[in-house]
């Protein structure tokens, strides 16, 4: 296919985020499906995908469909389910696949794809923590993969309505780094769509980045109920989350990707977004499953990987996880 043409698009989890790409692809002219079950199906069938923004509210005509294989093959994939989702996606997203077919995975946290295209000591390792059986690896050709790092904010109000509170920013890149064709078509595609996307070189510090700030205030906004202004208002929890951050900060040097910030810089680009609600939070208010371990446990296995010792990490995944299951919201 001619990357310059990428026309054929579905939305492989039509939640806040999935949901908020795909229309603005919609209107950017692609003709867009979503993979849904259940009352989201119901919806997009009915009333179309419709985010809200401020007072306003758009509406996009989809296809919807709990079947990949009543779609076919894709142009373009963009998979943005939250991780506890993705085996199953992946047990399920070969015939949305061709040979030519690019697969964006709009996720949280570290991908199972990470190494991959990595150089280094760890080139190629696998993340037991996202990807125990490398089922997902297997089913996902690392050829199709491009990474996306969502910076924005989303909820979802109702199913297949979408409101967008504040953000518009999507950083994609190649695995390897490399400023690919498609990957320039891509970029420009998003930016048609009204989103402000940019090509990074090093997609994996892109996602470090991102997971240094939300790996912190996610799970424990998940089991304090706290908004974030709360969570970093507190000394005593602020002190904790910037002693994880560093543990956090030791192992990207380590594996190639430093940051050059303290985490007293990061709190006050996050206080700045004032008193808002996680995602985490959204999800266990909604008895969803929460992703914890490809935000947390991951960052443990990697210090094992590194031999970067994590005792406040660890404390940070045990209540997490505890929590979580207490509510039965992990496995």
């Amino acid at each position: 296919m001619t990357y310059k043409n990428i026309q054929k698009t579905c939305i492989y989890g039509a939640g806040a985020i999935g949901g908020w790409i795909g229309a603005g692809l919609a209107a950017a002219g692609c003709s867009v499906s979503v993979v849904a079950r259940g009352a989201t199906l119901d919806a997009l069938i009915t009333q179309g995908l419709r985010v809200s923004s401020g007072p306003d509210t758009r509406s996009a005509a989809v296809q919807a469909s709990a079947s990949p294989a009543a779609i076919g093959v894709q142009d373009l994939v963009v998979i943005a389910v939250k991780a506890p989702a993705l085996l199953d996606v992946a047990r399920e997203i070969a015939p949305l696949i061709g040979p030519d077919t690019i697969v964006l995975t709009a996720m949280n946290g570290v991908p199972w794809w990470f190494f991959q295209g990595f150089g280094g000591p760890y080139a190629g390792a696998p993340l037991k923590a996202v990807d125990a059986t490398g089922e997902i690896a297997a089913a996902i050709p690392a050829s199709s993969i491009i990474g996306c790092v969502v910076h924005a904010s989303c909820s979802v109000d109702a199913p297949g309505l979408i409101r967008h509170h504040f953000g518009n920013g999507l950083i994609i890149g190649e695995p390897s780094g490399q400023v690919s064709e498609r990957v320039q078509a891509l970029a420009e595609l998003l930016q048609r769509a009204g989103f402000t996307a940019s090509v990074s070189a090093q997609i994996q510090k892109d996602t470090w980045y991102k997971l240094w700030g939300n790996m912190t205030v996610n799970p424990i906004s998940a089991f304090t109920g706290a908004t974030t202004d709360l969570i970093l208002g507190d000394d005593l929890v602020r002190d904790f989350i910037s002693k994880v951050m560093l543990e956090a900060k030791e192992i990207g040097a380590r594996i190639g990707i430093p940051i050059n910030q303290q985490p007293e810089d990061r709190h006050a680009v996050t206080l700045k977004l004032g008193a808002f609600k996680t995602s985490m939070l959204q999800d266990v208010e909604a008895g969803k499953a929460v992703e914890i371990d490809a935000l947390v446990t991951v960052v443990r296995e990697l210090g094992q990987l590194t031999q970067v010792p994590t005792p406040f990490t660890d404390a940070l995944l045990g209540l997490s996880r505890l929590h979580a299951r207490v509510h039965r919201l992990y496995s």
